[in-house]
């Protein structure tokens, strides 16, 4: 019999980055993420397919790389990058056999035929296309696309509800311009919510709705949220931030739902709940079997076994170390072997399987609920980080479609067939460093959002003053729009607070910026002639996304009276 179900819910992001420089930093990022993971992926669920396997996930696709991944420069690019791999292993291959290296030729052939059999899937089993094969999957019921805010912007932190309108609407509309239909549900970047609020300033006082209103509005029905903000916590950051001036003495006053909806006594992952009315589900990640991943002492990554990540051969790249021990030096990494790797995979996806059931089992025996495991991950985490994950992904879809006690199923089919009972008010979180938004503004970073709240207070003016703009300005104020949402890109602070590529995010962030104050001069002083609109064109080549963008879904939409 089966007591509850599981999806995984794989989330797919990557900074916008085309044709904005290559190695070490820029649309490098798209390529190695389509040959180690995405690639992959789609060979692993086409094989299961192919076998008559009847597995289901989710798997969130943000809409700036949708856009950048059916981009064709990105897909020239990203065969040449794949083609540059097989070259380097026939390189080691030669180099490897003249100096009668037995295990690193053995090493080379094997990523040879790797990189080959992936340049052929990507030619002809997916004709070039990866989001039309991740679309055929949908279509036919395996997996359900979450979208997400236009570039991945951190809505919490945003200042005007019209950017995050603006942001989710964009979403949409390149969602429904690729995969043909509406999405269902939604990623909020970062696991990032902001709870419904009183605001005040000196002339009125109004509400700051939650997140979901907005997801409400689009007709987007469930999103995922990090643990801690579904078992259980107080709201952090922007909802509790200190205010200045009059009202400064005054707390923050939440939106709790209303007194016919009352706060569920259990609060868990295994269930989804309503929040704040009965119109968008929430579902928590699941931490436990999280955990089984991402930690870093006892996470199936950190395996003996599995390929190293860091260390790479000096002449070609290839990676041909283990992970050899715990806090192994680099220099004392041992020589990989695929074959055992392979062993351990077929452990850990039977443990893995075996320890989703017994999660389950406990908590239907404890509750009588037919509860769900949402068990969240970075899909680049597959494949690119952990080289063997996206065949554990594979073989745990297996163990469990033969389940006797799981169902897989997609977010949205179970939020259908199983609604919530409950309705909860969800606190302010992230799955960010200390469960709030520091990795996104703190004293590295902090000097953006003037910067981003400056330009969205822009927009809207720009928006009142041409309501139906038309011809060049029209062309214009959505170029604005888009280098708007790419300025908001939750990438850029979060490249700053890591410090990998400081620079690059820096700089990346200023570049639209002062793209976006071009227009807006231009489009405040009226001018859409022949040298506004060539500058139009000229940054749409080098911004060459979002081309349905509508610049009024940034309207002002402040200001609801209570």
């Amino acid at each position: 019999m089966k007591v509850a179900a599981f999806t995984f819910v794989l989330h797919s992001h990557l900074p916008y980055c085309r044709n904005a420089g290559r190695w070490p930093h820029g649309e490098e990022w798209l390529h190695e993420a389509a040959l180690g993971t995405y690639i992959p992926l789609l060979d692993a669920l086409y094989d299961l397919r192919q076998g008559g396997c009847s597995f289901k996930l989710t798997v969130g696709l943000t809409p700036v790389l949708v856009e950048q991944l059916a981009d064709s420069l990105v897909i020239a690019h990203l065969a040449e990058f794949i083609e540059e791999k097989i070259n380097r292993a026939k390189a080691d291959v030669k180099r490897f056999g003249k100096a009668r290296e037995g295990h690193l030729l053995y090493l080379a052939k094997f990523y040879l035929a790797r990189y080959q059999q992936i340049m052929n899937s990507f030619n002809e089993r997916f004709g070039r296309d990866i989001v039309s094969a991740f679309k055929q999957l949908q279509d036919e019921g395996y997996v359900e696309i979450a979208t997400s805010a236009a570039t991945h912007a951190y809505l919490p932190l945003l200042e005007s509800d019209s950017s995050i309108y603006g942001q989710l609407q964009t979403g949409k509309e390149s969602y429904q311009r690729h995969f043909g239909v509406s999405p269902s549900s939604a990623w909020l970047p970062e696991c990032g919510y902001r709870p419904a609020y009183y605001t005040d300033s000196q002339s009125e006082s109004y509400i700051k709705p939650g997140l979901e209103s907005f997801l409400a509005q689009l007709d987007i029905s469930c999103f995922f949220a990090e643990t801690h903000t579904v078992e259980g916590g107080e709201p952090v950051g922007k909802a509790r931030e200190e205010v200045i001036g009059p009202y400064a003495d005054i707390p923050r006053r939440y939106v709790v739902p209303l007194p016919q909806y009352s706060e569920p006594t259990q609060r868990t992952t295994y269930l989804p709940y309503w929040v704040q009315t009965p119109q968008v589900a929430v579902i928590g990640r699941n931490n436990r079997t999280g955990m089984q991943v991402w930690s870093a002492e006892w996470g199936y990554p950190g395996d003996y076994h599995y390929r190293e990540f860091h260390k790479k051969d000096g002449i070609s790249g290839l990676q041909y170390w283990k992970v050899t021990g715990a806090k192994v030096d680099l220099g004392y990494k041992e020589y990989y072997d695929p074959y055992w790797a392979g062993q351990r995979v077929a452990e850990h996806s039977s443990h893995y399987a075996h320890l989703v059931e017994e999660l389950v089992t406990n908590f239907y025996q404890e509750t009588g609920k037919y509860g769900i495991i949402a068990a969240a991950y970075d899909t680049e985490l597959f494949g690119h980080w952990w080289f063997e994950g996206v065949d554990w992904v594979k073989q745990v879809l297996q163990h469990l479609s033969q389940s006797e006690l799981v169902e897989l199923t997609t977010t949205h089919e179970f939020i259908t067939r199983h609604p919530p009972e409950d309705v909860l008010a969800l606190p302010e979180g992230s799955w960010g460093m200390g469960g709030g938004h520091f990795t996104w503004q703190n004293a590295d970073n902090d000097w953006m959002w003037p910067i981003i709240y400056s330009a969205e207070g822009r927009m809207e003016k720009l928006v009142a003053k041409y309501p139906k703009a038309g011809g060049a300005m029209k062309e214009i104020l959505n170029q604005a729009a888009r280098e708007l949402i790419l300025l908001e890109s939750s990438d850029w602070p979060f490249l700053i607070t890591t410090g990998q590529a400081e620079a690059y995010g820096k700089n990346r962030f200023l570049e639209h910026v002062n793209r976006f104050q071009q227009l807006a001069d231009m489009a405040e002083s009226g001018q859409a002639d022949e040298t506004a609109l060539a500058l139009c064109h000229q940054l749409w080549e080098l911004d060459k996304v979002f081309p349905g963008i509508d610049y009024r879904s940034f309207a002002e939409r402040e200001g609801q009276i209570t």
